[in-house]
């Protein structure tokens, strides 16, 4: 039993797997405070004390929270940007 677990791990490379999951997740956290933490304080501050909002998840229109979109989608195009460089760096062909 211990021995068929041990191909299967093998065999569908679950460790590798793993290890990019937590490099993955590592990666995430990394970009949500360079966003939060160097440039929201260096480029969105002075955006946002002109509009008077201490925070970029406070801008709002009624219900519709733009701000958290917005904020959502640096994060995302940040992160998508270091996997392309990390593809393009190990040449991996991508499908």
């Amino acid at each position: 039993m211990i021995q068929e677990f041990l191909t299967f791990l093998n065999q569908y490379n679950v460790v590798w797997l793993a290890i990019w999951l937590l490099i993955g997740v590592k990666v995430g956290e990394l970009v949500k405070s360079l966003i939060d933490n160097l440039i929201t304080p260096l480029i969105l501050n002075p955006i946002l004390t002109k509009l008077k909002v201490k925070e970029m998840g406070d801008l709002s229109y009624k219900w519709i929270l733009y701000g958290k979109v917005m904020s959502s989608l640096i994060d995302f195009i940040v992160v998508a940007l270091i996997v392309f460089f990390v593809v393009k760096y190990m040449n991996v062909p991508v499908k």
